[in-house]
């Protein structure tokens, strides 16, 4: 009786064991969404890295922006890399999501393309400029063109937040569109040759436009609209996580992204 009760306390021990492992090796799968150019490429670069640290990362794609923020919040994924903190900002405000920034990574300077005007000197008076619905990326085009001498915004608008109401002086009558979800930029552009379109650079170059030799203009690596990794707020301290902020913030990551992308992707220098 008593051996039989030894064999059946082993038996169950084997079984908690194995049941522990098994838990322990899903606590180190992390599943993180990200849009395919640049992210999801920077991420492919993070994953032997982090396999010697334990952790198991699979990504899942996104084209569509309104996605990875809604699946975040879910619990369908742990991490989403894909937004920058004004866009991230605005999810917050306006579908109460309970995510925060984790760290930054890169800057992707967004610029401005047209088919059919071939310099910045041959933009007519009355140009269209189709601009994308995402009203996070408005100020930063509207600053873009105030930078570029094509409008003059309100001085007292902050310049993050301006919007085409704000626009005090426009000696070239531009009108501005923001009809055009972000990953329809590119068709707007290829079907309207005669309008100029602030594309995204992640979009650009899924289409092989290049924001340093195809762009009218473009942002300096000055700008302030960092991609970051998300997380729920629950998950900030999630050591896996964590290690997975660490990694793509590293020097190799930021030697693979200037390498890779040449200056139209930029390492963020930062820690936020």
């Amino acid at each position: 009786m008593k051996s039989r009760l030894t064999v059946l306390i082993l038996i169950v021990t084997s079984l908690l064991l194995v049941a522990c492992g098994g838990n322990s090796s899903a606590d180190n799968e992390i599943k993180v969404g990200a849009t395919s150019v640049p992210h999801a490429e920077i991420l492919e670069e993070a994953i032997p890295v982090l396999e010697e640290e334990g952790i198991e990362l699979t990504i899942e794609t996104y084209t569509d922006y309104a996605l990875p923020n809604e699946d975040l919040s879910r619990g369908e994924l742990d991490a989403n890399f894909f937004q920058h903190i004004p866009y991230l900002e605005d999810e917050i405000d306006e579908k109460d999501y309970d995510i925060v920034n984790l760290g930054g990574v890169h800057i992707e300077p967004i610029g401005v393309y047209s088919k059919g005007i071939a310099s910045i000197d041959d933009i007519e008076e009355g140009t269209e400029v189709i601009i994308s619905r995402s009203v996070p990326d408005h100020g930063r085009i509207l600053s873009l063109f105030e930078a570029n001498g094509f409008i003059e915004l309100a001085a007292d608008v902050e310049k993050s937040v301006a919007t085409i109401d704000d626009i005090v002086d426009n000696p070239l009558d531009l009108t501005f569109s923001p009809d055009v979800n972000p990953e329809f930029l590119v068709q707007s552009y290829e079907n309207e040759p005669d309008t100029l379109v602030a594309i995204n650079t992640n979009y650009a170059i899924e289409a092989d436009l290049s924001p340093l030799e195809d762009a009218l203009f473009m942002e300096g690596d000055d700008s302030q609209y960092i991609n970051i990794v998300a997380v729920r707020a629950e998950d900030e301290d999630n050591e896996n996580l964590q290690k997975l902020v660490e990694v793509l913030q590293s020097e190799a990551i930021r030697e693979f992204i200037n390498e890779r992308y040449d200056g139209e992707v930029i390492p963020y220098l930062g820690t936020n």
